[in-house]
């Protein structure tokens, strides 16, 4: 009896130890895969905390937790509002991660730690001017859907709006004519858009192309690049996402799209330093980090770094008066093109109207004619994406060109699309953008195109 008992105490320290074991190497060296999802969970509640100002614990398990994957469920964050930033781990600790805050440039991830840099990032530049009234839209003040009792019904119809709707913005003729919220959000919260940032991030490059700054034609454009067959890329190859350079888009686990946006400190230089998989301007390969390398290219075009830190807001948002869009960076100061741009669901309507416009916003141009319906014409390499960051088919149809028109949108309907169902749809033969922004997962298969073909027929 006593050899037994202690066999068994000899089982449970040994247990004990392994736990303990394991705990350390977890402390001490951290799996990738942790250390994303802790750079993840600080930087989502970051930026809804400090540019949206949500509740961090709503954040984490509405946003974080719920759609996502199981380890995100164990992720713990503590939220430090004097200091401005965020720090999230496994059970607090394992794999911690933290986010840091600054003013005018959201919120930025310091995954070697070093939130000193981060905090340095743009101190040069002064944060914009918060205006007392919000723009006027060029055709004049909203209009009241409630006064439309159609139109009314198609905004209150949950399967048209989907599940984990936070806004809807209905534009026809230059004026808002319908929108609609979710419960605890209102035209004043800033919405994170997700890959709609790339959208935004070519028209950046516009601004440039405009000014000469810039070429399409360009080739040969980062240093590394001019040694070996990447020299051969072109900035319309990019734009188009047919650099032919290898990048895996899979949110599932620890690939080159979560390892750039959490572990790397330079995402640009992350990206551009994959091998060149197949011929440039040949092949469709959709990319976080060619975003990322654009908007890389456009600051270094730019020149002066404080000069392009302050260039999203003097060439693009004043001039439409988006004034509660923040695009935020990386650690080393390049823009994240690719994700992260919050603004209220005006300002992307008035960021859609302005595609609908060609690239002119009361009576300007800010873009070179034509510029636009270059970017939604189809890229060579796919029918369903255009030429310059847009999407021609909706969420869903990426894999089946001219769905959209079967289905009853007009031809020369083109979409910007976001992770989690965020989509603005800009048909310019209708004059109507239609901008639906939430949190619907892929799996509940939500189709925007369904609330855009209903809002469409009842403003004819």
């Amino acid at each position: 009896m006593s050899i037994a008992l202690t066999g068994l105490k000899w089982l449970v320290r040994l247990v004990v130890v392994a736990v303990v074991g394991l705990f350390v190497w977890l402390y001490l060296a951290p799996p990738d895969l942790i250390r994303v999802g802790s750079g993840y969970s600080a930087k989502i509640v970051c930026s809804n905390v400090f540019l949206a100002g949500r509740d961090p614990g709503e954040v984490l398990a509405v946003d974080v937790q719920a759609p996502g994957h199981p380890l995100l469920k164990l992720m713990k964050v503590n939220v430090d509002r004097e200091a401005g930033a965020v720090s999230a781990g496994l059970l607090w600790i394992l794999g911690r991660s933290v986010a840091v805050a600054r003013e005018g440039f959201g919120c930025t991830n310091a995954p070697d730690g070093n939130v000193e840099t981060v905090k340095a990032l743009g101190a040069t530049v002064p944060p914009a001017a918060a205006p007392e009234t919000e723009a006027v839209w060029p055709e004049g003040e909203r209009v009241d859907a409630s006064q439309d009792p159609v139109l009314a019904a198609i905004l209150d119809d949950a399967a048209l709006a989907g599940e984990g709707m936070r806004a809807i913005v209905a534009v026809k003729n230059g004026r808002i004519v319908g929108e609609r919220y979710g419960e605890g959000f209102s035209a004043a919260t800033p919405l994170l858009g997700w890959s709609m940032t790339k959208t935004v991030n070519a028209a950046i490059i516009g601004t440039l192309v405009k000014d000469g700054r810039m070429s399409l034609d360009a080739k040969g454009l980062f240093p590394a690049w001019k040694a070996d067959g990447r020299a051969e890329i072109s900035l319309a190859d990019l734009m188009a996402m047919s650099s032919g350079l290898a990048f895996n888009e899979d949110y599932g686990d620890v690939t080159d799209v979560t390892r750039m946006l959490y572990l790397e400190t330079d995402m640009a230089g992350f990206a551009a330093a994959k091998p060149l998989a197949e011929k440039p301007g040949t092949v469709f390969n959709y990319s976080s980090g060619t975003a990322n390398m654009l908007s890389r290219l456009w600051q270094d075009a730019v020149g002066d770094p404080a000069k392009a830190l302050a260039w999203p807001r003097q060439a693009l948002f004043d001039p439409l008066g988006m004034r509660s869009a923040v695009l935020e960076t990386d650690e080393h100061g390049t823009f994240v093109g690719s994700s992260y741009l919050y603004a209220t669901a005006h300002d992307w309507a008035r960021f859609g109207q302005f595609l609908l416009q060609d690239g002119v916003w009361n009576g300007n141009r800010i873009l070179p004619d034509g510029f636009v319906g270059w970017m939604h014409e189809p890229a060579a390499a796919s029918k369903a994406y255009g030429k310059g960051q847009v999407w021609i088919e909706a969420p869903g149809d990426e894999d089946k060109p001219g769905a959209g028109v079967a289905g009853g949108l007009p031809a020369d309907t083109f979409w910007l699309e976001g992770h989690d169902g965020q989509t603005v749809a800009v048909i310019p033969s209708e004059q109507l953008v239609v901008v639906r922004i939430g949190l619907t997962p892929s799996k509940l298969r939500y189709r925007p195109q369904t609330l855009v073909l209903a809002l469409m027929q009842a403003l004819k």
